[in-house]
């Protein structure tokens, strides 16, 4: 069984995805940034043969339409083109599974659509206060500017290389790519996360929820806030730094199907 890939129309423009067909209520996993479905791969070649499986690029990543350069868009603004990406896939249900930027449209998207949301799985959530949303704003999504010398693209490598990439120098070179293509999609989709109020959303969801952080993850040390936040909340314990479903695929695989399939019967 092979991974395919798709478009899905939404009035602000295509939404790519990648899909894996199957049975039953699926997962639609929401990458980082400033990576794209890609980063799901390794999930979706354990995890075939069973339930339906989507990983869609959010807008500005990967294949999907890029936003308008002036918007600045909130995460609600993602939460919008999702949840119409999902409608037009015909998706009326599904687990979400979330990563980074991904957990802070998932959660959002959980809050405000509970009866399209079967289980909230998040690898990276974001409960920060403002003055550390402030910090966290002062590294994590300034832009780049292409230069002809291209010192910008070792600028962007030592990027990855800090948050772990190295640890698979394939997953180094597509993260990278990725990257570069997201140039201005980064900048706008870290400006939404900083804005955004993730606890009360965070506070608000009403499934199932599991959180995950491995211990290099630059979230790894709001995990345990965010467990004493939900303390109804599943934690997983998992490694690969800021890239776990790569880097620690079987982990991440066994633990998500245990928790969505006790999510089913809950």
């Amino acid at each position: 069984m092979t991974i395919v890939k798709a478009y899905v129309s939404i009035p602000e423009g295509q939404v790519h995805y990648r899909h894996v067909p199957g049975k039953g209520i699926p997962v639609v996993f929401l990458h980082q940034t400033a990576s794209s479905g890609q980063m799901y791969i390794k999930a979706m070649e354990r995890m075939q043969g069973g339930r339906p499986l989507y990983a869609f690029d959010t807008p500005g990543f990967g294949g999907s339409f890029d936003p308008d350069p002036d918007l600045k868009p909130g995460i609600d603004w993602y939460v919008d083109c999702l949840h119409a990406a999902l409608q037009g896939c015909g998706i009326k249900r599904a687990h979400i599974a979330g990563h980074h930027t991904g957990s802070c449209i998932a959660v959002e998207l959980a809050a405000r659509y509970p009866d399209m949301v079967q289980s909230l799985t998040m690898v990276g959530p974001v409960p920060l206060t403002d003055e550390e949303r402030h910090a966290f704003s002062q590294h994590f999504g300034l832009p780049f500017q292409p230069t002809v010398s291209g010192s910008y693209l070792l600028d962007n490598w030592e990027y990855l290389r800090a948050l772990g990439a190295a640890q698979d120098v394939m997953l180094f070179h597509r993260e990278m790519a990725d990257q570069l293509r997201a140039y201005w999609g980064r900048v706008q989709s870290y400006g939404a996360v900083w804005k955004q109020d993730f606890p009360k959303f965070y506070r608000a969801v009403a499934c199932p929820i599991m959180i995950a952080a491995a211990e290099d993850d630059v979230l790894y040390p709001y995990l345990g806030r965010a467990a004493e936040m939900r303390p109804d909340a599943r934690v997983l314990p998992i490694s690969g730094a800021n890239f776990e479903p790569d880097l620690d695929a079987d982990t991440y695989v066994r633990g998500l199907e245990d928790f969505i399939a006790q999510a089913e019967t809950a």
